[in-house]
């Protein structure tokens, strides 16, 4: 069974939709005792990142998430839910994260030329890389995918698994050993994105 954290944040019902589409048994639940029996959790998130630390801190669900993590749980956080698996945030301020994947998420202006719009919004191809993650075992390289965002992931090289191109190179998915991440929305981006869902939830660990 797959967990989908509910905190209060996050396209909770449109992702239970997708693993559905994909066959997956799936809960939205802000119950810690289903996050520790779930065989797979999941980490939605949609907004300013120091305010979604704040809403999973107050249920107290963080700590569960990183013990279930550091147990060797497979988790993935998808968009914020990516940014909050870091050791810090830097939007309105500096924020802790879940510490869980070392680096630290960063405006995207800091990077991207002065005509580019923010936020990032809109499909664009993955770029793998060296070491192709078995996350991405049902798609291909140049594969679109949807996103929506203005900060990204930033001083986390050892652990990107997938840049996008928005004039420069962005994170678009990373990856430690049994914790993953994804800057898109898999659940918005069609066929590509049910097939990183279908990986993630298959028996076989995404390590």
């Amino acid at each position: 069974m797959i967990a989908i954290v509910d905190y209060g944040v996050g396209n909770l019902f449109s992702l239970k939709s997708s693993l559905a589409a994909i066959g997956a048994e799936a809960v939205v639940t802000g119950d810690a005792d289903v996050l520790r029996k779930a065989d797979k959790i999941l980490l939605p998130g949609v907004g300013a990142f120091g305010d979604a630390a704040d809403k999973l801190r107050a249920t107290g669900l963080d700590a569960v998430i990183i013990d279930e993590a550091r147990n060797g749980k497979p988790l993935m956080g998808i968009c914020l839910g990516m940014q909050l698996l870091f050791d810090r945030g830097f939007e309105y301020g500096e924020h802790a994260g879940l510490g869980l994947i070392p680096g630290e998420v960063r405006p995207i202006a800091e990077v991207i030329p002065a005509n580019y719009k923010i936020p990032h919004i809109g499909w664009n191809a993955l770029c793998f890389t060296e070491n192709k993650s078995p996350l991405f075992r049902y798609i291909k390289e140049g594969d679109c995918v949807y996103f929506v965002h203005s900060f990204y992931a930033a001083n986390c090289a050892d652990s990107v698994i997938a840049n996008a191109e928005h004039g420069a190179l962005l994170t678009a998915a990373v990856q430690r050993l049994n914790v993953c991440g994804c800057q898109f929305h898999p659940e918005k981006s069609g066929r590509v994105g049910l097939n990183i869902l279908r990986a993630f939830c298959e028996e076989e660990t995404i390590c």
